[in-house]
């Protein structure tokens, strides 16, 4: 329980960072006059690698080999949930792909929860009949056979329904609550099912958590208490969730019939991926950095996080086809099972718990692959500032900001080690729209930006492994 009660809170961590970014894109760091002083100690360190930079960057343009083979994955292999199929073919295909780049490769077992949503269906019966588009919540129980069918109570806010407990009981409570930022609204996928079991729902649904709709739910993680009777939990649309918002008003009866057929069965094993170029000087000395394999059982799992794994793939690839050979070690993991646990994230860890602070550096990339920005840094004063001495060589991409923040979901039991810790941030005022959605397709993604990525992550984690000096705590 204290597990999963952590990677709760660092997946809410991680969406509050999210959020906060994507709400605040020029929130960039305040502290830079007062951090003057050390990025012009780092100046001159930073500037040896100003032509490699170049390098880097002209390497990444015109080349669509991460887009393609992001494409040719999602398009074979499709959503990745963990336990699935999917996910484990995903897998063997990553490997023999990376051998045949030349990597040294290697892979971890890690055992994953395995729930599968089954069918599904929400059915408005009264005041008139319409099939309600929807997705079962990652966890959730399933119905009875014949499903529930009950009067629906339309709330927009937990407080709204504490006021309204009496009404709520023997219902199907639903959260219409609009899109403010994903660290607030996400409360509701996470936790509604609690709050409406505790004033005696049957069934909850949660209006989408996302800015923008085009008849598409999102799904995600709930968490149920267990002093609490579990009951089934789903979102519906924005769409669906303001048509039945308007019914309550008009004060029409609603009905609707609720039939899920989800279940978790016994954890699945899976794998942590591994590729790496050996440090030629300091090879026990390691700069760590990726993103998660594994995705929601909706779309292809593109954005999210497929273009995170693959351009910080393609960022290895290019220091390889570049010849550059840095003093640490540079390695790429693909975690698995971030989505609904965080075990490859945990289990990495645990793995190291001797050697982690060998790693000098860890950033992963989970927020989107849409234009690059720069990067968000946990860390030091002075770890920001070598950051930001580093991305002034990314100014030709436009990705030179810092903010504070840093971090992510996988890397987190490394940082909890005191480890410096960054993630790449991106231009975000799209990400939330097609997030844990059938929408998160290759579509959504364009090479030229794939490649920016890429080489934003190749810059600054060559940099890190290469420096004469540690990344600063």
């Amino acid at each position: 329980m204290r597990i999963l009660t952590y990677c709760f809170s660092v997946l809410l961590c991680t969406s509050l960072a999210v959020a906060q970014y994507a709400q605040n894109p020029l929130l960039v760091d305040t502290k830079a006059q007062t951090l003057a002083p050390l990025i012009k100690k780092f100046q001159p360190f930073v500037e040896k690698y100003r032509t490699i930079s170049e390098r880097i960057i002209n390497a990444s343009k015109n080349d669509s080999t991460c887009y393609n083979r992001l494409a040719e994955m999602c398009d074979t292999y499709g959503h990745r949930l963990s336990g699935s199929e999917g996910l484990e073919k995903s897998i063997d295909w990553l490997v023999t792909m990376l051998e045949k780049d030349g990597f040294d490769v290697s892979t971890e077992k890690v055992m994953v929860p395995y729930w599968i949503r089954g069918n599904e269906s929400a059915t408005l019966q009264s005041p008139r009949i319409k099939n309600l588009t929807m997705l079962g919540l990652g966890g959730s129980i399933a119905t009875p056979k014949d499903g529930i069918t009950a009067e629906v109570f339309v709330v927009r806010s937990f407080e709204e329904l504490t006021r309204h407990a009496k009404k709520a009981k023997g219902k199907i409570v639903l959260f219409n609550v609009p899109f403010t930022d994903y660290g607030t609204t996400v409360q509701y996928r996470v936790n509604g099912c609690n709050e409406a079991s505790r004033v005696g729902a049957v069934a909850s649904l949660v209006r989408s958590v996302g800015p923008v709709s085009l008849n598409t739910p999102h799904t995600g993680m709930l968490r149920y208490n267990d002093s609490l009777q579990r009951i089934p939990h789903a979102a519906i649309t924005l769409e669906d969730a303001e048509m039945l918002q308007r019914m309550q008003s008009r004060g029409q009866k609603i009905i609707v019939t609720l039939k899920m057929d989800a279940k978790t069965l016994p954890d699945a094993p899976s794998r942590n991926v591994i590729a790496e170029i050996k440090g030629s000087e300091i090879p026990e000395e390691i700069v760590v950095f990726g993103g998660h394999i594994d995705s929601w059982d909706v779309g292809q799992g593109a954005m999210d996080d497929g273009g995170g794994t693959f351009t910080s793939w393609e960022a290895l690839r290019l220091i390889k086809k570049l010849g550059l050979k840095p003093k640490r070690t540079m390695r790429v993991v693909f975690w698995t099972n971030e989505e609904n646990g965080i075990k490859g994230g945990t289990q990495y860890a645990l793995n190291r718990s001797e050697t982690i602070n060998n790693h000098v550096l860890a950033i992963e990339s989970d927020a989107g692959n849409f234009k690059p920005e720069g990067f968000s840094v946990k860390g030091s004063d002075s770890t920001k500032a070598l950051a930001t001495a580093i991305v002034s060589l990314l100014s030709p991409i436009d990705a030179n900001k810092i903010v504070d923040g840093g971090g992510g979901a996988d890397i987190g039991p490394i940082l909890e080690k005191g480890i410096p810790g960054m993630e790449l941030i991106v231009e975000s005022s799209k990400y939330f729209w097609y997030h844990h959605t059938d929408a998160d397709t290759m579509d959504k993604l364009l090479p030229s930006e794939l490649s920016d990525c890429a080489a934003a992550m190749a810059i600054m984690t060559f940099i890190a492994a290469d420096l004469p000096f540690r990344f600063p705590k």
